[in-house]
């Protein structure tokens, strides 16, 4: 199992893209990676936007991205509530600054616009969001997976598999 001493935060909050959540963590975890759910509360029970519940482990002040290998943001509308939280933020900060591993699939792109991280990165994203990650300094690309260094970016749902292989990837070779 190439990822069994490797460890990822999986930001959650309400409303969460279903698949975006859960399919890297499952996917991850068969690699032997340990994945922790992180929210604003720990034991706190999320919603996704299609119903499927995910508790998060810790609270977003119990943790520090030290302890960990890399980050995880799923799309759906919880990206908008999750660059709200100073903490969320300085987490992404903090892994973009240690060049560990930055996986954000559809709207979680907000989420390292609103970290002042994209700057002349390339990118994708849902197409919805192309006009922010381009203002934010990102060249944006239509394609399933675009990679730049340790940033992992995906478009929606569809495009999982080779996402999450990338990050998976990125996240052995580090």
């Amino acid at each position: 199992m190439r990822l069994k001493d490797k460890k990822v935060i999986a930001l959650v909050e309400h409303d969460f893209e279903d698949l975006e959540l859960w399919y890297p963590i499952l996917r991850l975890q068969e690699e032997g990676a340990t994945v922790h759910l992180v929210g604003k509360e720990a034991k706190k029970k999320y919603i996704g936007k299609y119903g499927v519940p995910a508790e998060s482990d810790y609270a977003f002040d119990a943790i520090k991205t030290e302890d960990y290998d890399a980050i995880l943001v799923p799309g759906g509308w919880a990206p908008d509530k999750l660059r709200r939280y100073p903490e969320v933020l300085q987490f992404i900060k903090e892994m973009d600054a240690a060049k560990k591993p930055i996986g954000q699939i559809c709207h979680a792109g907000w989420v390292l616009i609103s970290a002042n991280i994209l700057q002349g990165k390339k990118v994708t994203s849902t197409p919805g969001i192309k006009d922010d990650m381009t203002n934010a300094g990102a060249t944006w690309y239509d394609e399933p997976v675009t990679v730049d260094g340790h940033i992992i970016s995906s478009r929606r749902p569809p495009d999982l598999p080779p996402y999450v292989k990338a990050f998976a990837d990125i996240l052995a070779e580090n």
